[in-house]
């Protein structure tokens, strides 16, 4: 987090219960029908009731808790990026403040640790995610320079990833966003042009193209010019954004800009389209403050920044334009049991109690709403499971394992 608090501020200084399959074509629940597009699996969903739950429960207490504000180093956690549980029940920790990956056995007891800040074959730059490898492996992938390390389950380095690309511009350059157990990865880049438009591609183990998943809409954004002539790029407050994810064999690439899911398969081929009910929502004036707070939360966290400066940036969000809409969501995640948990997205000035997900079935079908409370970053949802971060009110980070049960669930099919 601190990093991209600086690369903003930077920036603005420089530039100024699973049912069963169903048949294709049936109905599969009131307000729910699938049907056939084109060779497209289009699924219609409605829209859960309001304040109805999945008979889901998840345990008050973690099972697993990694993290101390004081203590042996490997448990002082800083910038946690993301997390995975092994099948051993090992938990795999990418812990960017210090550019390491640490393994801890399943009662949260440090086993050994990996890496650090370089830019040799063992080392990482930027580290910002980890996962599961083909053939008892784990992924480690950076955005320094953009490469992936594999490791096996015992911590031993077998060989870094690069994806092959003529873009020497490194932000243009395509960006790992996952591994697949199969040995791939998804990648994301931005094209250099106004529309901010991103290419999704799939790349096999070698660091060779597979297959391209095709261009999508990017971020809004507009190019504004400040008082001393400079050029800024700036997102449209409550603009879209392009989410992609991992559904099972799936992968989802989806702008917010409307409740729709679209699903591909490993060869760049439009799998299906999951959609559900939304009414869009139109930002107002009375958005503006809560827009204009959250942007300085980044500005004013930047130590000793000119009050100048400040009042430029202040000024400057006053006047960014709204989106038409809100976005239709926010994030996606798919779980070990094929299911895709799907975040609702929170408008400003309504303080939700905590995170609701509408969650859908391997086919598609809504199921229902589950809610996780609030301040959790969930990096992993497993059968029984979930994996995530927490910050205390001192800002301590600790990685926790929460038990999932999912009552009257049989699985599908």
């Amino acid at each position: 987090m601190r990093k991209q608090l600086i690369a903003v501020s930077a920036a603005l200084i420089a530039a100024g219960t699973v049912a069963c399959q169903q048949d294709g074509n049936a109905p599969v629940g009131p307000g729910s029908e699938v049907r056939d597009s084109a060779g497209i699996r289009v699924v219609e969903n409605a829209r859960p009731a309001d304040g109805s739950r999945l008979p889901w429960r998840i345990g008050p207490e973690p099972s697993a808790s990694i993290g101390v504000l004081e203590g042996e180093e490997p448990y002082m956690l800083h910038w946690v990026a993301d997390a995975t549980k092994l099948p051993d029940g090992r938990i795999v920790v990418a812990n960017g403040g210090t550019e390491e990956v640490r393994m801890f056995d399943g009662d949260g007891q440090h086993l050994t640790t990996l890496g650090g800040e370089g830019e040799g074959p063992r080392e990482f730059m930027s580290l910002v995610g980890v996962g599961r490898w083909q053939g008892d492996s784990i992924a480690a992938w950076y955005a320094g320079i953009l490469g992936v390390s594999i490791f096996d389950y015992e911590g031993v380095f077998g060989r870094s990833i690069f994806l092959r690309s003529e873009q020497s511009v490194n932000w243009l350059r395509p960006r790992p966003e996952a591994v697949r157990q199969d040995g791939t990865l998804l990648s994301r880049r931005v094209l250099d042009d106004e529309s901010r438009s991103a290419v999704v591609e799939i790349w096999d183990g070698g660091g060779l193209l597979s297959a391209s998943l095709g261009q999508h809409p990017g971020e809004e954004i507009i190019f504004t010019t400040d008082d001393r002539g400079n050029t800024l790029l700036t997102h449209i407050a409550y603009g879209r954004r392009l989410v992609t994810g991992l559904w099972g064999d799936l992968v989802v690439v989806s702008p917010t800009s409307r409740y729709e899911i679209r699903a591909f398969l490993e060869d760049g081929t439009l799998d299906r389209i999951v959609r559900r009910d939304h009414e869009p929502r139109a930002p107002t004036e009375a958005d503006r403050a809560p827009y204009v707070e959250d942007q300085m939360i980044h500005i004013l966290a930047t130590p000793e920044l000119p009050e100048q400066i400040v009042e430029e940036a202040r000024s400057h969000f006053l006047g960014v334009p709204f989106a038409e809409y809100f976005p239709a969501f926010t994030s996606v995640l798919g779980d070990a049991a094929g299911h895709l948990w799907v975040e609702e997205y929170e408008f400003p000035r309504e303080d939700r109690p905590g995170v609701l997900w509408t969650v859908f079935d391997p086919d598609g079908k809504v199921l229902g709403f589950v809610e996780t409370p609030k301040g959790w970053r969930i990096f992993e949802i497993g059968e029984d499971y979930i994996l995530g971060s927490t910050e205390d009110e001192l800002e301590v980070e600790y990685v926790h394992v929460w038990p999932l049960e999912r009552a009257g669930a049989s699985g599908s099919g």
